[in-house]
């Protein structure tokens, strides 16, 4: 007789809980500009809107509080936080700090595989500036940033600047609208030699990045705004 083969190993696959789908629509409609600074994001005015309990409402706006989009406020309930100028600038120093710090633990691992991926992604970050996609500027950019850093595998570090990138999404954003055709030349430019440094194994990489970051936290002139409004 022949024995009892032994249960194959199930796995199960995590589907997104409902509060998690409530924070990623309202994180978009935050960062997209529906929801502005100060604004309050009331329970009972986002159940009815979605049509479901408080419950999951409550934990979504948790998960919006451990983000930094949202602060919850005594007798005020959750509020969309404001990007003050220093935290702004805090923000881009942590982003520079760390990026810098992975990007070259990547770099002597970095290879034409990892090229091909990222190339990959920044032809739909391109595809989203030139259709003005800005739903999808934030999420290509980070992807892009990601898969520059994926080859010194420290998933850890990886989740912390996930979620600096997240708080700066907005200000980039921002930046790109206010700034026009200009901002998004320049960062297509600047990603495009990331690229090619990174492929070849350039040290210049580590320091091109920080160039990189520091220019996408600077505020475009009033002057520069009048000008690529024109």
């Amino acid at each position: 007789m022949l024995k009892d083969r032994p249960k194959s190993k199930t796995h199960k696959i995590k589907r997104q809980s409902l509060p998690e789908t409530l924070a990623e629509s309202l994180r978009e409609r935050i960062l997209n500009g529906e929801f502005r600074e100060g604004d309050p994001l009331v329970q009972e005015a986002i159940a009815e809107e979605y049509e479901v309990s408080r419950m999951p409402v409550r934990e979504a706006l948790r998960q919006l509080e451990a983000l930094g989009l949202i602060v919850m406020q005594t007798h005020k309930g959750a509020v969309v936080t404001s990007l003050q100028p220093e935290k702004v600038t805090e923000l881009f120093d942590l982003r520079a700090l760390l990026e810098c710090d992975i990007l070259g633990r990547a770099l002597p691992m970095f290879d034409q595989e990892h090229v091909k991926r990222s190339e990959g992604i920044l032809v739909q970050l391109e595809d989203a500036y030139h259709r003005l996609n800005i739903a999808n500027w934030g999420s290509f950019n980070w992807q892009f940033h990601k898969s520059l850093y994926l080859p010194a595998n420290r998933p850890e570090s990886l989740a912390v600047i996930e979620g600096i990138n997240v708080q700066t999404d907005r200000f980039i954003r921002l930046q790109l609208l206010m700034s026009g055709a200009s901002a998004v030349a320049n960062a297509e430019r600047e990603h495009r030699e990331l690229l090619r440094l990174c492929g070849e194994h350039d040290a210049r990489a580590v320091e091109y990045l920080r160039m990189h970051i520091e220019n996408a936290g600077k505020m475009p002139a009033p002057s520069q705004r009048a000008a690529d409004a024109a």
